[in-house]
């Protein structure tokens, strides 16, 4: 296993590339609104070309297997955590096509990458295996539905923390705070920033806060709502629209595995939170919350954070993990 030490850049990279400026990646990225500092973005934009890096799966495989164990007393007064523990597999929808959060790997079946991480290291800490887990697959349309019928105990799927949301299920975490990012076509120079997207064509993905960003921060775009990110890049590959939003931390992957067809033409909009999905009232929040606490205490965020996301993009020291409950 690499050592994060030699994983390590440095902290204000990692920033502008991960969780707040426009990422290069090899392509041209131009400024738009961003929580990250001009200095921040111009550090992003004078790095080195960044290759398309698969993940380390050594690495990650033993990082999972390395978290710490849940207490028995723990576990038994939790109703969620006892259901997940008598059944022997912790029941999770997801996604295997996810470059940096989730991705099947054909070879050995395994999927890795920060989600996969994180419900492994939480199938481990009920457990005491990280793949003691069934994945069910998931879009942004159904990501309440499994969890409403008892299809699944957890979501893990860049998962955004909203008020709408929460009158149907509960989240713990948040886990990770991403932005808004607009992909659009290699050379495109019309758009460079989110006021550019008026009287554009706009793709987002089916019940995803997409439309809801967009009619807010673009009111004069034309929105076409599509299935799957890969219905949407085709898209946008074809022609049939002329950009497409959704969490910038997609769109990084996208880039990773295609380089020379994307360009990150700009982040903006708030700071998007994503958490875990549980049933609505579930004691399964405080469970999952002292999970995640335990995990960022251990350094484990940090490092699965390097693995998965930061090494890959040519960045650095993991961002500061979210305020657990914020």
């Amino acid at each position: 296993m690499k050592s994060i030490d030699e994983l390590m850049l440095n902290r204000r990279q990692a920033l502008a590339l991960g969780m707040g400026g426009v990422a290069t990646f090899g392509l041209a990225a131009c400024g738009g609104s961003s929580d990250a500092s001009s200095a921040d973005t111009s550090d992003a934009a004078a790095g080195t070309e960044a290759a398309s890096t698969a993940i380390d799966s050594a690495a990650f495989d033993a990082l999972v297997a390395s978290g710490p164990a849940a207490a028995e007393a723990d576990v038994a007064k939790s109703t969620w955590a006892t259901k997940v523990k008598e059944a022997g597999k912790l029941r999770v929808g997801g996604v295997e096509t996810s470059t940096l959060f989730s991705q099947l790997n054909e070879v050995d079946g395994k999927h890795r990458g920060f989600d996969a991480g994180l419900f492994q290291l939480l199938a481990n800490y009920i457990l005491g295996d990280p793949l003691a887990y069934d994945l069910t697959l998931v879009q942004s349309s159904t990501r309440e539905s499994v969890l409403q019928n008892d299809t699944v105990d957890s979501v893990f799927a860049t998962y955004t923390i909203n008020e709408d949301r929460k009158k149907v299920i509960s989240f713990a975490g948040p886990y990770y705070v991403g932005h808004q990012g607009i992909l659009v076509k290699a050379g495109n120079t019309d758009i460079k920033s989110v006021d550019d997207l008026a009287g554009k064509i706009v793709g987002v993905q089916e019940g995803s806060n997409g439309r809801k960003i967009v009619e807010e921060y673009a009111p004069n775009a034309e929105i076409q709502e599509l299935g799957t990110d890969e219905e949407l890049r085709r898209a946008l590959e074809q022609g049939r629209i002329d950009a497409y939003v959704v969490d910038a931390t997609l769109h990084m992957g996208s880039i990773i595995e295609n380089p020379g067809k994307y360009t990150l033409a700009a982040e903006f909009g708030p700071e998007d939170p994503l958490g875990i999905g549980l049933p609505k009232d579930s004691d399964g929040v405080a469970f999952v919350n002292d999970f995640l606490a335990k995990i960022e205490d251990a350094g484990l965020w940090e490092q699965l954070y390097m693995i998965c996301i930061g090494s890959r993009i040519g960045a650095t020291e993991a961002p500061k993990s979210p305020a657990i409950g914020a």
